[in-house]
């Protein structure tokens, strides 16, 4: 299943903003950090259903593979 390209715009956007706040940096560099995760990617490739998840288990998942 695919979802809207405006639904997934604003579910990036707040993911973005939870990544800023829970690192604490601007929004500039939590877009940046995003968009080259694994995890936006398989989103807006539709896989699984990334993004039917929460977006506080997803900006999770990022700062999860930042780590690794």
């Amino acid at each position: 299943m695919t979802a809207d390209s405006t639904l997934l715009q604003m579910k990036y956007a707040r993911i973005v903003a939870l990544l800023a706040q829970k690192k604490g940096i601007d929004e500039e560099k939590a877009l940046e950090l995003f968009y080259n995760s694994d995890t936006y990617m398989l989103i807006s490739k539709g896989v699984s259903d990334f993004h039917c998840l929460s977006d506080a288990y997803l900006a999770e998942e990022i700062l999860l593979e930042q780590k690794k």
